[in-house]
């Protein structure tokens, strides 16, 4: 059986995309399906940000067939792991679960790195091109220990 998991920040044109693409460049297709949304409906239907491509690229990654979406209440339904990026994320998500059971499946992602410290991953989408290299190598670290406890799984 697939396991499926969700990436989810604020818009889903930056950190998103970012996680979506490096979980799957980790990850077999045929027992883990990725995908990833926005608390908001910001950028709906939009490419991710032109400086989230460039640093997939640099890592040999392909993001540009993904598309915004906002986040919504059957995610619950159709997803085992939501990874959130930040904790506005997270209480974002948190406010539209139904039960204890979906809240369950939710996470900030870098409590992988570092767990119970609710670290955020910074949206870079203000700032310079910098600040989507250091969110890259954050979430490669978190998600290579993702990839591990999903492969374990299977």
């Amino acid at each position: 059986m697939k396991t499926n998991v969700l990436m989810v920040c604020l818009g889903n044109i930056c950190r998103s995309p970012l996680a979506e693409g490096i979980l799957k460049s980790k990850t077999d297709h045929k027992k883990v399906y990725i995908d990833s949304a926005g608390t908001g409906n910001y950028h709906i239907g939009d490419m991710p940000d032109p400086r989230s491509i460039a640093i997939a690229k640099e890592h040999k990654l392909d993001i540009t067939s993904q598309r915004g979406r906002q986040f919504t209440i059957p995610d619950f339904d159709r997803f085992d792991h939501i990874y959130v990026m930040d904790t506005f994320n997270y209480a974002d998500v948190i406010a539209l679960a139904r039960n204890e059971e979906d809240k369950k499946k939710v996470k900030l992602i870098l409590d992988e790195i570092f767990p119970g410290e609710n670290v955020d991953v910074p949206d870079p989408y203000q700032g310079l091109a910098e600040g989507f290299k250091n969110v890259y190598k954050m979430l490669d670290e978190a998600c290579g220990i993702i990839a591990n406890k999903l492969e374990e799984k299977h």
